[in-house]
């Protein structure tokens, strides 16, 4: 908990303000009992009418000045805790930003959702509730005690034990129920996970009629939360009985003791009933401060999870290579590079040798999971290979600053992402300043401009999160132009043109070619007809570049090659 108060910069005046509020809230609710004995012993029992409506007058006052210190702490301690919350949310969010793909891996989407929203504003609950009862809590107890002893004497003496049972059965039961809050939160996390993966793939679930399946697997991790919850309630309701208890017999034998002194002489009936609330003062505030305490374990363990995220460095680290003292433009090279994805038991990549070089397009072929998306992430540097260079324009990927570095690129993964918006804003995502001819240039590029020229309001056409109201061809064609937008010195394609027919596919690839310029490009594709162009080949299988070359030439050398094409082209094409 102590990182996450040391990430925010508090106000001290504010704090101050606030200590200063309450201090002048509990005197004044300090000051009530006193004036109630006064009115007791002096005015009603002499039948004095003027001292009772002077001190009513003056208790009037003394409330009323309360409530107006009351509402200005509560106020303050929420605008603390508010801005506090806020600023967390700010530093996770920036934080998540700068995590390479290993990261997020390990983390997980679900728990990310979970830690900087549910998580913090636990903690958020907990801090409006420590700025205002953690403060004012023992302070009243403090002053309690100590009216309580100059008014009751011996009757204060019921606290001696009363206070120690008290806290010792808070304890207990808050011991047991703070070994539920981090199990929660685990099992809150897994039922945001599966919620997650039924709302992204939903139309599979629905393709294979598997919404009882699904239903059923959540149903186990709602019953599973469900059941931890309970048990952990079970126990924090035992809380309140043993307040209200220890409570009622303190108030009883405070009323027996002290009618004993009563009617012996040795206390005054209103010194009685002042006591008596002190002594409920001094209850009430152990009863609100262990109820802060009960909120502890749970405020605890989730500012132990939020931690984690800011405590966690990046393993993308910036260097300080300067972007301007390039000695190369638009190349990539690849020496000697192995790769392995976070966890794996062996490398997905092995040995990678080739080189790229300006106004030239290199093509990835080979089966399903070789390693061929693998290569185009670790030249924007989502991932660092185990061992080998990546050499962006002659200097080692992990000497520039990744902002630097991106800034180079012009990325088009292999699942198309649209943010909601319109189709204006997702193509600016390329070009910040972007304007309607920007748009149309990369559009057309792109071969965008058919479908995006047909809706209503054309570049200002409304894009859904995720880009749900287009197909996956348009998906995949605004993800080009929002590369082209960028106008990058290396383009990756990571199989970009799988959803389009032919006839799109051919054209595009001719616009790219000719928009490109010195543009290096490094495609991934599927087709060989994507590639067959391509001034080189690069043929994938296991992890390794068992082929390279160009079409004519891997047809001769490269078996695997020459087996893809029969398949895709026919025998007799090939």
């Amino acid at each position: 908990m102590k990182t996450i108060f040391t990430k925010v910069n508090w106000k001290g005046r504010q704090i101050l303000l606030l200590s200063v509020l309450i201090l002048f809230a509990a005197v004044a609710e300090m000051m009530l009992p006193s004036l109630l004995a006064q009115m007791i012993n002096s005015g009603v029992t002499d039948s004095s009418r003027s001292t009772i409506l002077m001190l009513a007058a003056v208790m009037a006052g003394v409330t009323a000045f309360a409530c107006i210190v009351n509402f200005l702490s509560v106020r303050i301690a929420s605008r603390i805790s508010t801005n506090f919350s806020a600023e967390l949310r700010r530093q996770i969010f920036e934080k998540v930003q700068s995590f390479s793909a290993a990261e997020l891996d390990r983390f997980g989407t679900a728990s990310l959702v979970t830690r900087s929203t549910s998580d913090i504003t636990n903690v958020q609950n907990f801090l409006t509730m420590l700025l205002r009862i953690g403060i004012l809590a023992p302070m009243m107890a403090i002053a309690g005690l100590v009216f309580s002893a100059a008014t009751g004497g011996q009757v204060s003496s019921v606290l001696c034990v009363s206070i120690p049972v008290l806290l010792i059965g808070c304890g207990i039961v808050i011991l047991f129920a703070s070994r539920y809050s981090v199990k929660l939160r685990q099992k809150l996390d897994k039922i945001n996970q599966l919620f997650l993966e039924s709302l992204e793939g939903v139309r599979v679930i629905r393709a294979f009629n598997k919404q009882k399946a699904e239903s059923l697997r959540f149903g186990e991790a709602n019953t599973d939360y469900a059941a931890a919850a309970m048990t952990s309630g079970r126990i924090t309701s035992l809380l309140m009985p043993v307040i209200n208890i220890i409570f009622g017999v303190t108030t009883a034998a405070v009323l027996g003791l002290g009618a004993h002194y009563v009617e012996t002489g040795a206390m005054e009936v209103g010194s009685l009933v002042a006591n008596s609330q002190y002594i409920s003062m001094v209850l009430m505030s152990v009863m609100m401060l262990a109820l802060v305490i009960m909120m502890f374990p749970t405020a605890y363990a989730c500012s132990k999870r939020i931690a984690e995220v800011l405590e966690t460095e990046t393993s993308i680290q910036d260097g300080t290579f300067a972007l301007q003292d390039r000695p190369l433009r638009s190349t990539v090279e690849f020496r000697h590079v192995t790769f392995a994805y976070p966890g794996a038991q062996e490398p997905i990549l092995k040995d990678i040798c080739f080189e790229t070089h300006p106004g030239e397009i290199t093509a990835i072929i080979g089966g399903t999971g070789r390693g061929k998306s693998s290569i185009l992430k670790l030249i924007p540097r989502l991932y660092d290979p185990l061992f080998g260079e990546v050499l962006i324009d002659g200097i080692n990927a992990r000497e520039y600053a990744v902002d630097d570095l991106r800034s180079l690129i012009g990325y088009v993964p292999q699942k198309n992402i649209l943010f909601s918006g319109d189709i204006a804003s997702n193509l600016n995502f390329g070009k910040a300043d972007g304007t309607e001819p920007d748009w149309q240039e990369a559009a057309q590029i792109a071969c965008a401009e058919e479908f995006i020229l047909k809706k209503e309001n054309k570049y200002h056409d409304s894009i859904a999160q995720g880009g749900t109201n287009l197909s996956g061809g348009q998906r995949q064609r605004m993800a080009i132009a929002r590369a082209v937008m960028k106008k990058p010195e290396i383009y990756l394609f990571d199989d970009s043109f799988s959803a389009l027919d032919m006839k799109t596919d051919q054209t595009l690839r001719k616009n790219l070619k000719a928009a490109m310029g010195n543009a290096a490009v490094i495609m991934v594709a599927q087709r060989i007809s994507t590639i067959i162009d391509a001034d080189r080949i690069l043929v994938v299988d296991d992890g390794m570049i068992v082929g390279q070359g160009t079409h004519r030439e891997l047809l001769d050398t490269c078996p695997l090659y020459r087996e893809i094409a029969e398949i895709q082209l026919g025998k007799e094409a090939v």
